[in-house]
């Protein structure tokens, strides 16, 4: 890690976070503040969503994306789409315009349209760096995570990149989650993660928590990992820190998964666990200043 790119993850994640606690603090809902964060991740290229979304196997992109929220349930999903600038916000459509909770593929780029969401060209998500990504892998059978993709080039030196997620408790007490993705670089057959599968990496009930999810899809989907913290805190009264704990620092390592959760409850206490050498996070309450992290 450079302190220049320290410098560009750290404003852009206080980028993200000013763009969500700006509509909480005037009495937004908690579902626009998470879209208004996530959306400020997916614009730009340091992150693994929107904008700066990996390479798949024939040199495309495919990106998956969820939202929910906590006091009545409602939640929106779409994967595998290739030509939506801001897939969290697909997913929004999809939960309050539609009647249905996920949609996929070209069916979902074609509502995209009808809510009038514009297409971008394929060149808007091409970046040198995450196309130096893609070539070092493109003519193997492996797939890579974002973390895990060694450097190839001076252009790719030092980079890690990620799933986007937000998480927030608006002033009416209503919590939601947003988590958007590009996957993983090289993925073949339209794989799909647990970003946009409800339960396992994105998840609101405001009788417990709202939670997003980054890391190991694969692993989070086996774990059923977002609503199992939220189980935990239902049925056996843990708090949010704890249940976090239990499932990111034990359950998940158990079967080999690496990542990390952001959570909020009810009372708007939050906790942040990874099993990871890093995250980039930010965090910020009322009448506080941000709280920015990197590291562990």
């Amino acid at each position: 890690m450079t302190p220049e790119l320290e410098a560009a993850y750290t404003l852009a994640l206080q980028e993200a976070i000013s763009a969500g606690y700006e509509i909480l603090e005037k009495g937004g809902t908690a579902e626009a503040a998470v879209i208004a964060a996530t959306v400020s991740m997916e614009d730009n290229p340091l992150f693994n969503a929107g904008r700066g979304s990996v390479f798949t196997n024939t040199g495309g992109h495919e990106m998956d994306a969820a939202i929910m929220l906590g006091q009545n349930l409602m939640a929106g999903a779409v994967a595998g789409v290739s030509n939506v600038r801001n897939p969290v916000m697909l997913a929004a459509e999809i939960m309050n315009h539609s009647d249905h909770v996920f949609l996929s593929g070209h069916g979902a780029e074609n509502f995209a349209l009808r809510r009038g969401l514009p297409p971008v060209a394929p060149d808007y998500f091409y970046s040198p760096f995450r196309h130096e990504q893609w070539k070092a892998v493109r003519d193997t059978e492996t797939y890579a995570l974002d973390h895990n993709v060694k450097a190839t080039s001076a252009l790719m030196k030092d980079k890690k990149f990620g799933t986007v997620g937000a998480v927030a408790r608006d002033q009416q007490g209503n919590l939601a989650a947003a988590t958007s993705t590009g996957g993983m670089t090289n993925k073949k057959y339209n794989r799909i993660g647990d970003t946009p599968i409800i339960g396992s990496g994105n998840y609101a009930n405001n009788k417990t928590c709202a939670i997003s999810c980054t890391g190991h899809g694969e692993l989070f989907i086996r774990a059923v990992a977002a609503y199992d913290v939220s189980c935990l805190m239902e049925y056996k009264g843990l708090t949010l820190q704890k249940a976090l704990e239990i499932v990111v620092l034990e359950k998940l390592v158990a079967i080999g998964g690496e990542g990390g959760m952001i959570g909020v409850d009810g009372e708007g206490e939050l906790a942040l666990v990874f099993n990871s050498a890093g995250m980039y996070r930010a965090s910020c309450y009322s009448e506080s200043k941000p709280v920015i992290g990197i590291y562990r």
